[in-house]
C-alpha cells in the first residue's frame, strides 16, 4: 500500500515539475514591446460616464492597436496631461497584433474636479515607460454641472 502510494506522489510532483518547465519556457519566449511593435491607442472610456464631482471612476478601458510581428508583453498606465497624476494602472499584459481591449484598474484616489481633464496613456516600451501613440486627445469635460463626460459618437458602454 505505501509502495503505491509513493508511486502516486513522485508521478503528481513529477507532473507538476513538467507544467512548471512548461509555463517557465513559455514566459521566457515572450517578448516585451518595442521597435518592433507599433502601438497606438484608439480609443480611451471610462465608467461610470458620465460621472458626479466626487465619484470615483470604477473603470478605464483602452483600445490598442498594435501592428508587428507576434505577440509582446507590457504593462499600461494612465496618467492626466499636464500634471502627471496617476489615474489608473494595470499588470503585465500580453498584446496580440491588431485590436486588443484591455481594462485597468483605477487609482482609488483620483476624483475629476477641473473644467477639462485630459489624459495620456503610458507603456513599458523596451523597459521604459514611454507615452503612447494615439490620433486624438483623450479628455473628459465637465457636461453640465458638476458632471464630466468622454464619450464619443461610437462608444460602447463598458462591462462589468
Amino acid at each position: 500500500m505505501r509502495d503505491g502510494l509513493r508511486v502516486i506522489l513522485i508521478g503528481m510532483f513529477g507532473s507538476l515539475a513538467l507544467l512548471w518547465l512548461y509555463v517557465d519556457a513559455e514566459a521566457a519566449e515572450r517578448v516585451f514591446c518595442g521597435r518592433n511593435h507599433h502601438i497606438n491607442i484608439t480609443d480611451l472610456d471610462m465608467a461610470p460616464d458620465p460621472i458626479d464631482r466626487g465619484q470615483r471612476v470604477n473603470r478605464w478601458r483602452i483600445t490598442v492597436e498594435v501592428d508587428g510581428t507576434g505577440e509582446c508583453e507590457t504593462t499600461f498606465e494612465i496618467r492626466e496631461k499636464p500634471g502627471r497624476d496617476l489615474v489608473a494602472r494595470g499588470g503585465k499584459r500580453v498584446l496580440k497584433p491588431g485590436r486588443n481591449v484591455i481594462q485597468l484598474e483605477p487609482d482609488q484616489k483620483y476624483r475629476l474636479s477641473k473644467r477639462e481633464h485630459c489624459f495620456e496613456v503610458l507603456a513599458d516600451i523596451e523597459r521604459t515607460r514611454k507615452p503612447i501613440d494615439s490620433r486624438e486627445a483623450f479628455c473628459a469635460r465637465e457636461a453640465g454641472q458638476n458632471r464630466w463626460s468622454m464619450k464619443e459618437r461610437g462608444d460602447r458602454p463598458i462591462r462589468r
